[in-house]
């Protein structure tokens, strides 16, 4: 008695030349047409053509309107103090870096007293979050962040990395091994790592000078919601006269905080390459930003000491 066979049971690949069942000769360019051998590909060229062609068209078309949905998607939002709760500023100078217990801490609650578990004011040399003792030395904080290395901590990573970029802290320059770390933490999902390397890749630092290599680093760090990469990437299309991708670039990094992204908006603005309405939302997503950073703590960090500074 015969069995019905679904088409999944059955191998369906026929010879675009000659006809035959389990054609496995592949299409080098277009990958949707099989062969028996090199034999009949070669025969078949010249009628397959014109339709390889425009296969090709098609897929690279599927393939940068996926990208660009991937690229221009909402970016995930910056995370917030662990102590206060409020977002964390976009500029390093309002944020500190806690090696002790792996932390990114807000200048003003790095700069606020700190209180035990009963309320009462205690040393303020100690972590805000985690209450360990600063560090009373560079080498001692060094070991406190190699621990962190050893964690696998993306953020002490991406700070080594930088440090072997610079040749500082005792450690040799060596940009080889500052790009391996920063892969390493960039790949951990510290998007700043990427736009390290993609500096690098723009001046030639270590590596061959590569702008699509720099533009590949970039767009990984914006889709992380690296604002900085996606700054560079408004840069870059602006320069090539892409103009309408350089306003989106722009826009999405003025919601992270991005001033200088503001700032482009307004010059398209004034001459004739953004609208007002453009120019008006890139003002309400930045004053919006503002307005989720600022803290009356973060502000007498800022009055006291330049250091501070978070905006």
């Amino acid at each position: 008695m015969l069995q019905n066979m679904s088409t999944a049971d059955k191998d369906v690949s026929v010879c675009a030349n000659c006809g035959k069942d389990n054609a496995t000769n592949t299409c080098n360019k277009c990958k949707m047409v099989k062969y028996c051998n090199a034999a009949c590909k070669k025969k078949h060229r010249h009628k397959h053509k014109k339709q390889c062609e425009e296969h090709v068209r098609l897929a690279a078309e599927r393939a940068a309107k996926l990208h660009d949905e991937k690229l221009f998607k909402k970016t995930p939002p910056e995370e917030d103090c662990p102590i206060c709760f409020l977002r964390l500023p976009l500029l390093e100078s309002g944020r500190r870096y806690k090696a002790c217990c792996g932390k990114e801490i807000c200048s003003g609650c790095v700069y606020a007293p700190v209180y035990d578990n009963q309320g009462n004011k205690v040393d303020n040399e100690k972590c805000p979050f985690c209450r360990t003792p600063t560090p009373s030395s560079e080498k001692e904080m060094l070991k406190m962040e190699r621990k962190r290395v050893e964690a696998g901590d993306p953020i002490a990573i991406g700070k080594l990395g930088s440090y072997h970029r610079d040749g500082r802290n005792g450690f040799p320059q060596y940009m080889d091994r500052a790009l391996e770390l920063w892969q390493r933490a960039g790949e951990l999902g510290y998007t700043k790592a990427y736009t390290n390397i993609g500096y690098a890749f723009r001046n030639g630092l270590g590596v061959e000078r590569d702008i699509k290599k720099a533009t590949y680093y970039w767009e990984l760090a914006a889709i992380g919601g690296n604002s900085q990469a996606r700054y560079n990437l408004g840069v870059n299309e602006e320069i090539v006269g892409n103009i309408e991708r350089a306003v989106k670039h722009y826009m999405i990094a003025v919601r992270d905080g991005e001033n200088d992204s503001l700032k482009q908006i307004k010059e398209f603005y004034s001459n004739g390459h953004a609208t007002k309405e453009d120019y008006t939302k890139a003002l309400q997503s930045y004053q919006s930003y503002l307005g989720e950073v600022k803290s009356p703590q973060r502000d007498e960090a800022a009055a006291a000491d330049d250091q501070y500074r978070y905006y």
